[in-house]
């Protein structure tokens, strides 16, 4: 009894792995790619079901494509490119992408920036509107209303990757022991986590890095727990983030379209900017910076001060827009 109270009580030690599905000779459908797969399809559904309402600006039958669309131009490109111009490029330099050009394609490995894929859809769904004359801020009204679920998503997949791991908390009970999170601790500490990994596999003796020795415990009780014994209990600050950031935002702009069908375009726009503006700030507390701070903040937190001008831009043009449709019902 004693036993199992202290095992159901003990800090989790991250082992998830992050494949889904090994298939051949190496190949495999991560959970990464997935989660960007089931947001795509969600988007769809959503999307779709909201133009079969009346309550979005393109049809039906058009949502397959501008789905396609944000995907590749906005998601992929945009999410990527902002991940190598904003942490990839300031932390090793442009070296690493001269030496390596594909390592700006190789998405599945991970490194795609929220941020990036943001300004990627705007400027996407910008061209998209301009081709098919229709307005950019109701078609960037519906987009942002499914927006949260892609993000929620996404999150999911950091937790389980066990990346962009939280701070290190205390006094919580729901605190995470992340094995990447080993980086963070001294020289000193390393070595004598991966002295004790070698006692439990000899094999890890030859590995160069910490991630053969992070990979093994994913798949051995015994090492995950050792490896556990030098990592400090974290915020598992992806679970905070895609709760806030998807969830929560999701619920809040799907209320308001069905709530208020004739809203004035714009105004779920800005309601997006601004909250996960917000969302993202608050969420950026529990987080560990993977990035040099901007001043005081970290460039999370930083780069989402910028969305507050865009919801401005927003809420001006749905006021506007207000503003006329009144003026129409006088006359």
């Amino acid at each position: 009894m004693i036993v199992w109270t202290a095992r159901v009580f003990a800090t989790y030690v991250h082992d998830l792995n992050p494949i889904a599905l090994p298939i051949y000779g190496g190949l495999a459908l991560r959970w990464y790619g997935l989660a960007y797969l089931l947001g795509f399809l969600a988007g769809f559904l959503l999307l779709r079901n909201l133009a079969q309402r009346g309550l979005w600006v393109m049809k039906p039958e058009q949502v397959g494509d501008f789905i396609a669309g944000c995907a590749l131009f906005g998601v992929f490109l945009g999410g990527r490119l902002g991940y190598i111009l904003f942490y990839q490029i300031p932390k090793v330099g442009w070296k690493s992408v001269v030496d390596d050009p594909l390592l700006v394609l190789r998405v599945w490995e991970g490194g795609m920036a929220s941020h990036g894929g943001i300004l990627g859809l705007a400027i996407f769904t910008w061209f998209y509107a301009r081709k098919h004359r229709v307005s950019w801020a109701r078609l960037a009204d519906g987009l942002c209303v499914v927006g949260p679920v892609g993000l929620f998503f996404g999150r999911a997949a950091n937790f389980i990757n066990g990346e962009l791991y939280g701070r290190v908390a205390s006094g919580i009970p729901w605190a995470v022991k992340f094995p990447q999170s080993l980086v963070q601790e001294s020289e000193e500490t390393q070595a004598m986590a991966w002295q004790a990994c070698v006692r439990l596999d000899p094999s890890l003796a030859t590995a160069d890095s910490l991630e053969p020795l992070i990979a093994a415990a994913r798949k051995s009780p015994e090492l995950s727990e050792a490896l556990g014994g030098f990592l400090q209990a974290r915020h598992p600050s992806q679970v905070y983030e895609g709760l806030l950031e998807g969830l929560v935002l999701f619920l809040i702009l799907w209320g308001v379209r069905l709530r208020f069908p004739k809203a004035p375009a714009g105004l779920v726009t800005g309601l997006f900017f601004s909250l996960y503006a917000i969302f993202r700030i608050f969420g950026e507390h529990f987080r560990e910076p993977d990035a040099a701070l901007v001043g005081a903040f970290t460039k999370g937190q930083f780069f989402s001060f910028f969305m507050f001008l865009f919801a401005g831009l927003f809420f001006t043009h749905a006021w506007r827009e207000w503003k006329r449709q009144q003026g129409e019902r006088v006359h």
